[in-house]
């Protein structure tokens, strides 16, 4: 049996440096293109919320020490990509802002190299599936993409709508128009070659199993903005889009664990969050009354470096 140690022993030896590379690579190559610097993030209340977005950040960070991006959250609540407003909005406040007013500045002053976007939940004005309401978000989804190419974005993300869960009929109620747009969006994958990642489907898929067992089980308290349950499933599914290994986590926390100090690498991007989304909301500016107004941008970026030195001094 000793002739056949030698050989035994390389094998193990080439497994354990396999690993190793691979552990490594995936410590060092974030799946975004070469030169990345911002990642932008569009959208409606949910995105401003920012719960996914944080979690994503927050990952990052954890999993990709010695890379460094600049997460930004520009959603707007009660915006749509479409241009649309229901009659009475807001009774009758305001209108449903619309992206096409404030992507230009956006991107200007933002410079993004990656960037998400997540519309529809508004653009179906939470009723039935009508032509009249479905060709403006097909044809403000098409108008974002083609923008976004024109200033050389690396990377375009969309993604489906989250699931939308009526007081009354659950998943069978506004959320079946929610399905044909997300379907839609899902099919551009081969008709547009775009990248699309599902978060629709999969909290449809949750929401329904947990409701299996508990019929009061909720992602939404008012159907449509998820609690950090949800938006754990939002983040989980544009990670795993991303080729991360999050399907089993059952929240971000879990994820954290590869840094013993990952609670304050959460604790600290949420703030980061937090005073960037509104510094950057206020800067590049928009139509929608009620809004928290921002601190100057100046001021927000040294907060923002401030918290930067923090975040690194824990990652270490």
């Amino acid at each position: 049996m000793e002739r056949y140690k030698p050989s035994i022993n390389r094998f193990i030896l080439v497994c354990y440096l396999l690993i190793s590379a691979a552990f490594a690579w995936a410590q060092t190559t974030a799946p975004f293109p070469k030169d990345t610097r911002r990642i932008l993030f569009l959208g409606n209340s949910i995105t401003y919320a920012g719960t996914y977005v944080t979690a994503i950040e927050a990952y990052f960070i954890a999993h990709y020490p010695t890379q460094s991006f600049e997460f930004i959250n520009v959603g707007l609540p009660s915006e749509t990509v479409s241009g649309l407003s229901e009659p009475n909005h807001a009774d009758g406040r305001f209108p449903r802002p619309d992206l096409h007013e404030r992507l230009a500045r956006v991107l200007e002053q933002t410079k993004p190299d990656v960037v998400f976007a997540c519309y529809g939940m508004n653009d179906g004005i939470y009723l039935p599936l009508d032509e009249a309401r479905f060709r403006p978000y097909r044809e403000g989804q098409k108008w974002l993409h083609t923008e976004l190419e024109k200033i050389g974005t690396k990377r375009i993300i969309f993604l489906t709508p989250p699931v939308h869960d009526d007081k009354n009929m659950g998943t069978q109620g506004y959320n079946l128009t929610l399905d044909k747009y997300a379907e839609w969006l899902l099919a551009q994958r081969d008709s547009l070659k775009w990248e699309v990642a599902d978060i629709h489907f999969p909290m449809k898929r949750y929401l329904e199993e947990k409701r299996k067992i508990d019929p009061s089980f909720k992602l939404a308290n008012d159907g449509v903005h998820p609690g950090d349950e949800g938006h754990w499933l939002m983040a989980q599914a544009v990670l795993n889009y991303l080729g991360e290994n999050v399907a089993t986590a059952p929240d971000i926390r879990t994820t954290l664990l590869v840094n013993p100090h990952g609670e304050d690498i959460l604790k600290l991007v949420s703030e980061r969050q937090a005073i960037m989304k509104d510094a950057w909301l206020s800067a590049t500016g928009h139509k929608r009354p009620e809004m928290r107004q921002g601190i100057p941008l100046t001021e927000a970026q040294k907060r923002y470096d401030e918290l930067e030195e923090k975040i690194r001094s824990v990652v270490k």
